[in-house]
């Protein structure tokens, strides 16, 4: 092949979806596919029904509860895999060289940074004015690719082998909603009345066994939940604590995440049963970076928000217990 037909041909792959095609046959799932790549499920179907019609070939092969690649698909996958992980590999090696020393990236789940650390990276701006802050969000399905970030935000278990991994806050659940919903048409004062609600639900996917969802907290909480009215699910905790705003259902509050609204009166929690979470948020760097002053600088930083907030939070405890 000359080097004419081969760069033609390299400028008609089409890398979308088979970037999508390679999270599918992975996963075994075009929901999972989607959380990964952090677009709607419709459009992974759709770059996977592309890639296939451009090959002429099927690539998948559908079922009700996982989604396999054929034969001719394992083979693409394994490619596709291959290459990525290469590209992967140059591109750390360039990223490496140009960071710039006053760039901190930080790497983190899109709900944590929409919700809770946007709102409050300007005090660390005012702090810290020489230092410039690159937010990149992921799922954190993939764990933590030194270079992709100098500082990660993950949620999960704290294991995390090669880095250091320095708890940033625990996390408690309880239900939330807006406060429209404890005295509507049907209002929301007892357990048993979520049955007359719509139950908000986190599809998250953390690598672990135990997830903070309605069940757990039922469970640790010794409730018996009603079948509620109706269902809502979403991939992402920051639609999650919007359409609980929003007065659309109840959803399960996740503490860093609903603190801010609780303490505003945009969501109050209906019920006092409270449950210890099984995961945490973690604070992830690579060992070798543990003393670098902007890792350091930034870490300290983080730390005391999130104790202010953890204060605050006693604090609206400790008032609602008096009332």
């Amino acid at each position: 092949m000359n080097v004419i037909s081969l760069a033609n041909m390299i400028l008609n792959l089409p890398f979308a979806a088979l970037r999508a095609f390679e999270a599918v046959a992975r996963h075994g799932s075009f929901s999972e596919a989607a959380e990964e790549l952090g677009v709607g499920q419709s459009a992974v179907s759709q770059h996977v029904k592309a890639l296939e019609e451009w090959l002429g070939h099927d690539l998948i092969t559908r079922g009700p509860k996982r989604s396999l690649p054929t034969r001719d698909g394992a083979r693409l996958a394994l490619s596709i895999a291959e290459g990525l992980g290469h590209i992967s590999e140059v591109c750390e090696d360039i990223r490496d060289k140009r960071r710039d020393d006053h760039t901190i990236v930080i790497s983190c789940h899109p709900g944590f940074a929409f919700i809770w650390l946007f709102p409050r990276l300007m005090s660390f701006d005012r702090a810290h004015p020489e230092f410039a802050i690159s937010i990149t969000t992921d799922t954190g399905l993939r764990g933590v690719a030194r270079a992709e970030a100098d500082i990660a935000i993950r949620y999960g278990t704290g294991d995390f082998p090669g880095y250091t991994a320095i708890q940033l806050m625990p996390e408690t659940l309880s239900p939330v909603c807006a406060p429209s919903l404890l005295n509507g048409s049907k209002p929301l004062r007892r357990i048993a009345d979520l049955a007359f609600h719509t139950q908000i639900r986190d599809e998250f996917a953390p690598t672990t066994t135990d997830l903070p969802t309605w069940e757990y907290w039922a469970r640790e909480t010794g409730q018996s939940l009603p079948t509620p009215a109706r269902i809502r699910s979403f991939a992402q905790s920051n639609m999650v604590v919007q359409s609980a705003i929003q007065g659309d259902g109840i959803a399960m509050g996740r503490s860093p995440l609903v603190m801010d609204a609780l303490r505003d009166g945009r969501l109050v929690q209906p019920f006092s049963q409270t449950a210890q979470s099984p995961l945490n948020y973690w604070l992830v760097y690579p060992d070798d970076q543990r003393r670098a002053r902007k890792i350091m600088l930034f870490l300290n930083w983080i730390i005391t928000e999130a104790r202010n907030q953890s204060r605050q939070h006693a604090r609206l405890h400790s008032g609602r217990n008096r009332d």
